[in-house]
């Protein structure tokens, strides 16, 4: 990887399953690197947690990235699932801060909205603009184009959200 390249991990939280994708921006190009799923096993929270947890650290060792996007929790009608996701992102953001990355946070309508163009796209659509955007051979699973759809945000939009949030701030 050249010094002008980024390296991007973006992660999808969730209990049972977590996507991930890498990719590697350089100028303005995008260029798939990996993506996939780390399954929580059966069993109690505690151990699913750990092996997110887990995999995530495994994840930043094996692929080096210099930043991590991981998506908000948004609210959902269970309140009990609600909870398991944020203590299943909490895992996740853990084992990215744990690494030392610089860790970049986006509403799903955010990264909707800047890979697809609206801020409430169906799954299918986000996954058709992954594969059309690192130009893949066919669709990945809804959890790892989720995944790469939040690298993909930060790789167009991170500069421009940071000038935004910081202005906001100061206001």
């Amino acid at each position: 990887m050249s010094g002008d390249t980024r390296r991007i991990l973006g992660i999808d939280p969730g209990s049972r399953v977590t996507g991930f994708g890498v990719i590697d921006v350089a100028g303005g190009r995008l260029a798939y690197v990996a993506s996939g799923c780390i399954r929580s096993p059966a069993g109690g929270l505690a151990e699913r947690l750990q092996a997110i947890h887990e995999g995530v650290a495994a994840l930043v060792d094996e692929y080096r990235p210099g930043e991590a996007v991981i998506e908000n929790v948004f609210m959902q009608r269970n309140a009990a699932a609600a909870l398991k996701l944020g203590q299943a992102r909490g895992a996740a953001l853990c084992a990215l801060a744990g690494r030392g990355l610089a860790v970049h946070e986006y509403t799903p309508a955010q990264v909707k909205q800047a890979v697809v163009g609206r801020g409430r796209a169906e799954k299918a659509q986000v996954q058709h603009m992954v594969q059309a955007l690192l130009a893949l051979a066919g669709r990945p699973p809804a959890d790892a184009a989720d995944a790469l759809a939040c690298a993909i945000c930060h790789a167009h939009c991170g500069h421009t959200f940071a000038v935004l949030t910081a202005g906001v701030r100061a206001s």
